[in-house]
């Protein structure tokens, strides 16, 4: 079963170290092309920049960063770090620094860009993407709490709840982890509740 992680949605962040302040921005992109063009478009939104460092991760293709006038290895490969580290693709960041007239040395130019990277990431949020199999799982209310927490075990999630006479959860399943979820439900219900596989689709769910 193939999977892997992108971001969520846009992320931006903003950090300030010794009146340096650093913007942070995360994009999911799928193409080398995509990735250029914003790394473009933040080049021109901050002109009057010092420095805007970037790097992206496409998982179809390559890998690229940019000091951009930062010393060599004090931007770029740290922010590439933020994402390789969470195993993130799909995915480009830029971080403009506006100068603040305090030199911060290597390090602490590593420690920046790194937060700035990390802070946009944690914004933007990360989703798996993977084959997912759709499930309905009828339920007593007396079970309901029960068979709730057995879901998230199984690194499933739940996408609707219907409230009837009993309650009807639906939820996504990684593909092939159905059959054990099943009988786990089986077995805690003592043979009461049958969990039907509904559907399977592959797409991007949010962690």
């Amino acid at each position: 079963m193939t999977e892997y992680y992108i971001p969520t949605a846009a992320g931006d962040a903003e950090y300030v170290e010794k009146r340096s302040r650093f913007l942070g921005k995360v994009r999911h992109v799928e193409t080398e092309e995509e990735a250029r063009a914003f790394i473009e478009r933040m080049k021109k939104q901050y002109h009057d920049a010092r420095h805007n460092c970037w790097c992206y991760i496409l998982r179809e293709g390559p890998v690229r960063y940019s000091d951009d006038g930062e010393p060599q290895g004090t931007a770029g490969q740290p922010m590439l770090n933020v994402f390789q580290k969470e195993e993130v693709t799909d995915v480009v960041c830029v971080v403009t620094r506006y100068f603040g007239g305090v030199l911060l040395g290597a390090g602490g130019l590593c420690r920046a860009y790194t937060k700035a990277a990390k802070d946009s990431l944690d914004a933007a949020g990360i989703s798996v993407v993977r084959r997912w199999v759709e499930v309905s799982v009828p339920c007593s209310y007396s079970l309901f709490a029960r068979v709730s927490q057995e879901i998230p075990a199984f690194d499933g999630v739940v996408t609707d709840t219907e409230y009837g006479a009993d309650v009807t959860i639906r939820a996504l399943l990684p593909e092939g982890t159905e059959d054990s979820f099943a009988a786990r439900i089986l077995d805690l219900s003592a043979g009461t509740i049958a969990v039907t596989v509904t559907g399977e689709a592959r797409k991007a769910v949010s962690l």
